[in-house]
């Protein structure tokens, strides 16, 4: 599984009209410090908390917000952690292009990491 940062996944994002990015975490968590935003670059956000449910539950909603198996997915979480472990199991059910946003949403080991800390765009 490949491994980029927030700012790499962007660029990808940009550049790439089928990719999408699955954002894992919890609805408090997208309450309280925001969630990407992707409407400036015509692009939707697909939100499905990792382990709210069974895992047969989040790829069921997976395969409902992204039916292609071929589309390239990006998982991101706050640091990374969940988002890998979604990753590893869209992989299992079939899904071919995976990347982790290794330094997730809002990640806490290093200044300027993570896709809020990299002034990329929030809602």
């Amino acid at each position: 599984m490949k491994q980029k940062t927030a700012q790499e996944t962007w660029v990808v994002l940009q550049e790439d009209p089928h990719a999408v990015l699955v954002d894992v975490r919890t609805p408090e968590e997208w309450a309280q410090v925001g969630m990407p935003e992707l409407g400036n670059i015509g692009r939707k956000l697909v939100a499905l908390t990792w382990g709210a449910g069974s895992e047969a539950e989040f790829i069921h909603a997976l395969e409902q917000a992204v039916p292609d198996k071929a589309t390239p997915l990006f998982f991101i979480c706050r640091s990374g952690v969940r988002s890998q472990k979604a990753a590893t199991l869209a992989a299992q059910a079939g899904y071919q292009t995976l990347t982790n946003v290794a330094d997730g949403f809002e990640d806490k080991h290093g200044p300027g990491t993570g896709w809020k800390a990299c002034g990329l765009p929030v809602k």
